[in-house]
């Protein structure tokens, strides 16, 4: 944008001056226009001397050319001020539409952790039921390793002949365990 550009405000103060100055010409012309009606209409003999009407005549010229001066700086200040509000309507599109991304991105931040919650959880659903699998089986095997201990262990007890003998029933019943008291 043209850093010389008048702002919209002083553009338009000076249309409003401009107007003013236009309409307060536009009276004084239909004043000397009423003025030069009457005169003429009232006095029928009346022929204006040449040099007042010479004069008349340039003067005329001179507010004729001001005011299509005015006329054009009015037209050029009208042509500032749509450019203007083109670029305001461009610029309120763009705000919109930034707005309108910036809640979306909004929206997708506070969803990102529910959604992280659920892939971790999705993902992380498989390594439970393997970790569940595996201690079972880890459970399964040290049973297996216990008896498998057992086993031989009892068979290496009778092997080395270090096996205790079996007390009966009958004569576990005649046996007396110590007893320790109070202790």
């Amino acid at each position: 944008m043209n850093q010389k550009l008048v702002s919209t405000k002083e553009l338009q103060s000076e249309v409003s001056r401009l107007t003013e100055e236009l309409q307060m010409r536009d009276q004084l012309v239909q004043q000397l226009s009423q003025e030069l009606f009457r005169l003429v209409k009232g006095n029928s003999s009346f022929v204006p001397a040449p040099e007042v009407s010479d004069r008349h005549k340039i003067q005329m010229q001179a507010m004729r050319e001001q005011l299509q001066a005015v006329e054009e700086q009015v037209g050029f200040y009208q042509e500032q001020l749509t450019e203007r509000d083109a670029e305001v309507y461009q610029l309120r599109q763009s705000v919109q539409e930034l707005t309108d991304r910036s809640r979306m991105l909004e929206q997708v931040v506070q969803e990102l952790p529910g959604v992280y919650r659920q892939k971790f959880a999705e993902r992380i659903e498989p390594i439970k039921e393997k970790l569940e699998q595996l201690q079972k089986e880890n459970r399964q095997l040290h049973t297996e390793l216990q008896s498998v201990t057992y086993r031989l262990a009892v068979r290496n007890r009778k092997a080395q002949g270090l096996d205790l003998p079996t007390v009966g029933e009958d004569e576990a019943r005649g046996i007396q365990m110590p007893s320790f008291g109070n202790a």
